[in-house]
């Protein structure tokens, strides 16, 4: 009779840091359509025990948005919010850089992995560190031409958004 080691069944413990404009964007312009929130949420589920999932918004207080925003809130993300910041060019930013960085330093070193969906090349610095000072790995999802190489290079593992995670 062999014996089950409990071991064997522990998933990693991952955070979840999501920059949701950074997504809805880079979706829309590389395959015009939206993230399927629900479809990654499930994925993740199946792979890891889910520490904490951030997702980091805008606030310009419409209707449209706060559903979404709760839709979120159902699926099993905290939404942060900052005001909505309208660019000459027309699209909203939400300049949620520094405010991603202190999140996944807090909790990264606490976790086994870290999973971060955004093409900002900007975070590559931070992944580095991550893994150099906490010996943590981060995966990225990411629009293949709209995710900066140097992310893309600084991942452990880059996941390409694919139609399993459109809508």
């Amino acid at each position: 009779m062999t014996s089950l080691n409990p071991q064997q069944n522990i998933k990693p413990r991952v955070g979840i840091f999501v920059d949701v404009q950074n997504i809805y964007y880079t979706c829309r312009e590389s395959y015009r359509k939206n993230f399927d929130y629900n479809a990654f949420w499930r994925v993740m589920q199946e792979q890891y025990e889910i520490d904490c999932a951030y997702a980091y918004a805008i606030y310009r207080g419409d209707e449209k948005q706060n559903q979404f925003q709760n839709i979120l809130r159902a699926i099993g993300f905290e939404v942060k919010l900052k005001p909505f910041i309208q660019r000459r060019d027309g699209s909203a930013k939400g300049d949620w850089d520094v405010g991603i960085t202190i999140d996944m330093l807090e909790q990264g070193k606490n976790l086994d992995k870290v999973i971060l969906l955004s093409g900002d090349g900007d975070f590559a610095l931070l992944l580095g560190h991550l893994k150099n000072q906490y010996n943590v790995p981060c995966d990225v999802y990411g629009a293949d031409k709209l995710t900066a190489e140097v992310l893309k290079q600084s991942a452990e593992q880059f996941h390409l958004i694919d139609d399993s995670l459109l809508l």
